[in-house]
C-alpha cells in the first residue's frame, strides 16, 4: 500500500494492487460499542452494533463455571460438564475432604486426593481451633497442617529417608534406578572412568539434576552408548558425534573424574577449523599455502608463545580472522586472474583502494609473510600502534572503581575482578586465568602476585580478596568435588569461568573491560617506572616502556631521586 513502510506479508487482488494485511485491518477499524476502543470488530451484539475480541471474550453470557475449581475460563466442555485448563490435566477422583467426583490432585500431607476447591479452603481446625487452611479431615471435622497426622507412606520405601515428602521413591533412589537402566545394574563391569562417573551421579549433592543429566536426550544415549561399548571412551570418538554444549559439558565432566585425559580444547577445535577451511579450498596450490601460512607458521607460533598453556578465546578468535583474511585476500587475487607470486606492489595498492575489499588488516599478516618467505615481492607495511584508539575517561573509572570498593550489594567476585581491571589493568582473559595460589592471604597482609614481584592489596581491597577466596561457589554440580584451584571457577568441572562470560558479567556493572585496561595502564604507565611496571603487571619490558612514551611519563631522574632520597 502507498506510504506504508511495515515489512509484513501481503495480498495481491485481481485488480493487481499490492497491499499489506496491517493496512487492511487498520482500515476495518471501528469503535467499539461497549468498551469505546478502536479495534477491528470480531462479532456484532443484538443490536447489530460492532464488538472487539476483548468484549466478546469478557462478556459473561459467553463465560461458563468450571466444575472442577469454580473458575469462569472454561477451555473445553466434557459430558460432566465444562473444565478449565488446570482440571483437564487431573484425574476425575472422590476428594478425600468433600466427598465429590471431581478433577483432584494428590496431598503432599496425605496422600489422598482433594479437589482444587478443597485445596483454597479455610476453618477453624477441630482439633486447635486455629483458623487456618484445610490439610485434611472433613468439612465437618477440618484439621489443619500441624495437626494432620504423618503419613503411612512417610520415608522412602527403598532407603527409608525420612525426609523425603512425596509419595515413592526419592530422588535419589530415582537416578539410581536410571543409572542401572543406562548403564546395567552390574556396576563393577563397568570402565575404571565410567565406574566414577556414575559414582558422581548416584551421590551427586542434588539429585535433580543427576536426574535431568540421565533423562536428556542429548546426554543419556551416549552414556548408554558408553556403558555398552558401542562409543569407545575417547576423545576421538566424542568428537564423532553431533557437537553441542551438553555433549562438551559430558566430556569436561569425564576428563575431571580420571575417565579421558584432559587436553586443550580450544586448540582441538581451532585446529579442525583450519582444516576445515584448508580442506575447502578449491585449489590445490592455495591449500598448500594456507597449509604453510596458517599450520606451520600461525599455530606454531602461537604454541611457542604459549609454552604448554592452554589457548585462550581471543588467541583463537585472532587466528580465525587472520585466516578468514588471507582467503579473502586469496579470492580477490583470483577475481583478478592474480597469485601471490605475481602480485605486485601496484597490485596491492589496487586492492587496498578497492572499496569491496575486506580484512585489509588480517590479510596484510599474509602479505608480510610472503614476503619474508620470500613469495612474492609486494610489501605492505604494518600499523604502527600509537597508544589507545578509545577515549581515555579518567572520570569513569574512578567513579566505577569507588561504586566497588563500597557497594556491599555487588558480589565479591563480580567486585574483584572489576577491581583488577580498573586498578591493575588486568584484561578479561588473564583474570578468568587466575588461580587461588596468586592471592597470599596471612597476618601481614593480603599479596597478589600478577608478575614475578606481588603487589600488597590494600583495604578494602584485601577484604574483597579474602571472601572471594573462603567462598568461592563452583557452578559445576557434577563431577566437582575437589577443591578448584581457579579463583573464578566456571560452569564446567574443573575449568575456569570463560572469557566471554567474565566479560558480560563485567558489562553489566558498566566496566569495558578493553577501554578501561587501558585507562589503568596509561595512568600507572604515567606514575610507575617501565620496569617495575613489567615486573608488577606481568607485560613484557617493551609494552611497558611504548605505554609509558605515550603516557608522557619522565623517569630519566629516577635513579637520582632514589640515590638523594638514600642520602638523605
Amino acid at each position: 500500500m502507498p506510504g506504508c513502510h511495515r515489512v509484513v506479508r501481503i495480498d495481491k487482488p485481481l485488480n493487481g494492487a499490492r497491499t499489506c494485511r496491517t493496512c487492511i485491518a487498520h482500515a476495518r477499524t471501528q469503535q467499539c460499542a461497549r468498551c469505546g476502543a478502536c479495534r477491528e470488530p470480531v462479532t456484532r451484539d443484538d443490536q447489530g452494533r460492532p464488538l472487539c475480541a476483548h468484549c466478546f471474550i469478557t462478556d459473561p453470557a459467553n463465560l461458563e463455571t468450571c466444575t472442577g475449581c469454580g473458575r469462569r475460563r472454561v477451555q473445553r466442555r466434557t459430558p460432566d460438564g465444562p473444565l478449565c485448563s488446570r482440571c483437564l490435566t487431573l484425574p476425575l477422583l472422590t476428594c478425600s475432604i468433600c466427598g465429590q467426583a471431581t478433577p483432584c490432585g494428590i496431598s503432599r500431607a496425605t496422600g489422598q486426593p482433594w479437589c482444587l476447591a478443597c485445596q483454597r479452603r479455610a476453618a477453624a481446625c477441630s482439633a486447635c481451633g486455629r483458623v487456618a487452611a484445610i490439610a485434611s479431615g472433613t468439612l465437618a471435622d477440618p484439621l489443619c497442617a500441624g495437626c494432620t497426622p504423618p503419613p503411612a507412606w512417610a520415608g522412602c520405601p527403598v532407603c527409608s529417608d525420612p525426609g523425603h515428602p512425596n509419595p515413592g521413591h526419592c530422588a535419589r533412589c530415582l537416578t539410581g534406578r536410571r543409572l542401572d537402566e543406562l548403564t546395567g545394574p552390574c556396576a563393577g563391569s563397568l570402565p575404571p572412568g565410567l565406574q566414577a562417573l556414575r559414582r558422581e551421579l548416584a551421590t551427586a549433592e542434588y539429585p535433580g539434576t543427576a536426574m535431568l543429566w540421565l533423562t536428556s536426550p542429548s546426554i543419556a544415549p551416549v552414556l548408554a552408548g558408553l556403558a555398552a561399548g558401542r562409543i569407545p571412551l575417547t576423545h576421538q570418538a566424542l568428537d564423532g558425534l553431533p557437537p553441542g554444549r551438553a555433549l562438551a559439558h559430558l566430556r569436561q565432566t569425564l576428563v575431571a573424574v580420571g575417565a579421558l585425559p584432559g587436553r586443550d580444547e580450544e586448540m582441538t577445535r581451532l585446529e579442525a577449523f583450519l582444516a576445515g577451511l584448508i580442506q575447502s579450498q578449491p585449489d590445490t596450490e592455495r591449500r598448500r599455502l594456507l597449509h604453510r601460512y596458517l599450520i606451520w607458521h600461525l599455530v606454531r607460533r602461537l604454541r611457542s608463545r604459549n609454552q604448554g598453556r592452554p589457548v585462550t578465546w581471543q588467541q583463537s578468535r585472532m587466528i580465525r580472522r587472520l585466516a578468514r583474511g588471507a582467503v579473502a585476500f586469496l579470492d580477490w587475487l583470483d577475481a583478478h586472474d592474480l597469485t601471490v607470486g605475481s602480485c605486485r606492489q601496484a597490485d596491492l595498492d589496487r586492492w587496498l583502494a578497492d572499496e569491496h575489499a575486506g580484512y585489509r588488516e588480517q590479510a596484510g599478516r599474509l602479505i608480510r609473510w610472503a614476503r619474508a618467505s620470500k613469495l612474492t615481492t609486494g610489501h605492505l607495511a604494518a600499523a604502527r600502534w600509537n597508544g589507545a584508539a578509545q577515549l581515555i575517561d579518567h572520570q569513569h573509572r574512578r567513579d566505577t572503581a569507588r561504586r566497588l570498593l563500597h557497594d556491599g550489594t555487588v558480589k565479591p567476585e563480580d567486585r574483584l575482578a572489576g577491581l583488577l581491571v580498573l586498578l591493575d589493568a588486568q584484561g578479561a582473559a588473564a583474570i578468568s586465568q587466575m588461580t587461588t595460589g596468586q592471592i597470599q592471604a596471612g597476618d601481614n597482609g593480603v599479596r597478589l602476585r600478577l608478575g614475578r614481584v606481588p603487589i600488597h592489596l590494600p583495604e578494602p581491597v584485601a577484604t574483597i580478596a579474602r571472601t572471594v577466596l573462603a567462598n568461592r561457589k563452583r557452578h559445576a554440580t557434577i563431577g566437582a568435588r575437589q577443591p578448584s584451584p581457579w579463583l573464578f571457577p566456571g560452569g564446567q568441572p574443573g575449568r575456569p569461568i570463560s572469557t566471554a562470560q567474565l566479560t558480560s558479567r563485567l558489562n553489566d556493572l558498566g566496566i569495558r573491560p578493553g577501554q578501561d585496561r587501558s585507562t589503568a595502564l596509561f595512568q600507572l604507565a604515567a606514575e610507575i617506572p617501565a620496569a617495575i611496571l613489567a615486573r608488577t603487571l606481568a607485560i613484557s619490558t617493551s609494552a611497558a616502556v611504548t605505554w609509558q612514551r605515550h603516557a608522557a611519563g619522565d623517569w630519566i631522574t629516577y635513579a637520582a631521586d632514589v640515590s638523594h632520597r638514600l642520602e638523605s
